[in-house]
């Protein structure tokens, strides 16, 4: 598809058409890279331990949360002042 590059402020800028982005599922947010002389833009890298909390809390409420190797001390820890 060709497009223009149009004046936006002091930057220039393309439009997507929809089609394409819902195509791409792309909404609200995108990373932009440049890769081998080609714009590139994908949908944004989730965080680091996305969704982590929630598969914590399932597994809390699924009662799978038993500790594997059972209680145990470390050596020292009865002279321990907490």
């Amino acid at each position: 598809m060709h497009v223009s590059i149009r004046p936006f402020g002091n930057s220039r800028g393309i439009v997507i058409p929809k089609p394409m982005l819902v195509q791409l599922g792309l909404e609200g947010e995108a990373d932009l890279t440049v890769e081998n002389g080609a714009l590139v833009i994908r949908k944004p890298a989730l965080p680091a331990r996305a969704g982590w909390a929630d598969a914590a809390k399932a597994v809390a409420l699924a009662h799978e949360d038993e500790l594997l190797l059972g209680e145990f001390a470390n050596g020292g820890d009865e002279d321990l002042a907490w």
